[in-house]
């Protein structure tokens, strides 16, 4: 409902268009798209109508549970190549997508940023170390002034670097003409992710509601995640035309937009008490500076009028 309400906003900055084109990608269950629908179908009808509710998603079996959840919504399913370049008035919606994507790990040996490999030995998988696969992971330094060769980083120092990331924002650029990028994930900037005390990366291996750190086992039963770069994020976008509104952490941003109102209408609300208090429970979670809270929510734009661009949007830090 807080993302709805912030969707509205954004809407009316761009001046009510008739047609604002939501797009989210990577809906998982669906449940997001079927709360900002709801909330906005009955709080802000107008903007209701405007709403064309696109879904990328790569999952047929996402799809499949999407469309079971989204019946009674009208929602198109499609694939970059269906979207036509410059077309999108609106916003790209983004929920724990960019800490999916696939990355590179690289190594520091002996003063050489090199790769690591996965091969198979006698029926294993094993790590290699060798030559980058691309010029890419040099240059991606420059984004955030980072010289992993330093005597700052010690030798073996680990990390990643997520260039689908940045071939995915390039691709939301091309397809935006005006209007927004909503980026919601954790992670970190690149000072405090390539921190050199931070020599193993950031790799996380998720199996039965439990972590660890080797991908190399529970194949194809576990998540594996990165935390984001959000310096390489907007600094990129820039180089593609995309101003950076504005960062915040999540618990400042639902707070920002009313967040604490809902929370202190709950603690005075009547009825099962049980249930009252669960629902405060789990609204505190999403603003709990430890845990989801500490998440990272990014607006970016494009096409916007200078006055457009110099307006206040509730819920970021400038």
């Amino acid at each position: 409902e807080m993302i709805a309400i912030q969707l509205v906003q954004l809407w009316e900055i761009l001046g009510s268009p008739s047609v604002f084109s939501l797009v989210e990608m990577g809906a998982g269950q669906g449940l997001l798209a079927e709360q900002i629908l709801t909330h906005i179908e009955q709080k802000c009808p107008e903007f209701f109508k405007a709403i064309e509710y696109l879904i990328i998603e790569a999952s047929p079996a996402m799809i499949i549970a999407q469309k079971q959840r989204l019946s009674n919504f009208s929602i198109r399913w499609c694939q970059w190549a269906e979207i036509d370049d410059n077309s999108i008035v609106g916003c790209f919606l983004s929920n724990e997508l960019i800490d999916a994507l696939a990355v590179h790990q690289v190594i520091t040996v002996d003063g050489k940023l090199q790769e690591v490999y996965v091969a198979i030995e006698n029926d294993q998988l094993v790590e290699q170390i060798d030559e980058v696969s691309t010029d890419r992971l040099n240059e991606y330094w420059q984004l955030n002034q980072i010289n992993l060769l330093t005597n700052r980083y010690p030798n073996n120092y680990r990390t990643e670097v997520n260039l689908a990331a940045l071939d995915w924002l390039k691709t939301v650029s091309e397809k935006l003409h005006r209007g927004y990028i909503l980026s919601i994930d954790y992670g970190y900037t690149a000072d405090r992710y390539y921190n050199p005390m931070r020599s193993q990366g950031t790799l996380q291996c998720y199996h039965q509601h439990s972590y660890h750190n080797d991908p190399y086992i529970n194949i194809g039963n576990q998540d594996l995640t990165t935390h984001v770069d959000f310096t390489a994020i907007q600094t990129y976008g820039e180089k593609l035309g995309l101003n950076s509104v504005g960062i915040n952490q999540q618990g400042l941003f639902l707070m920002a937009l009313g967040l604490g109102d809902r929370i202190a209408a709950i603690s005075h609300g009547t009825g099962d008490m049980k249930k009252l208090l669960d629902r405060r429970q789990s609204l505190h979670q999403l603003i709990d500076p430890m845990g989801l809270g500490k998440f990272w929510v990014l607006l970016q734009s494009k096409g916007l009028t200078p006055i457009q661009t110099a307006i206040s949007i509730t819920g970021y830090s400038y």
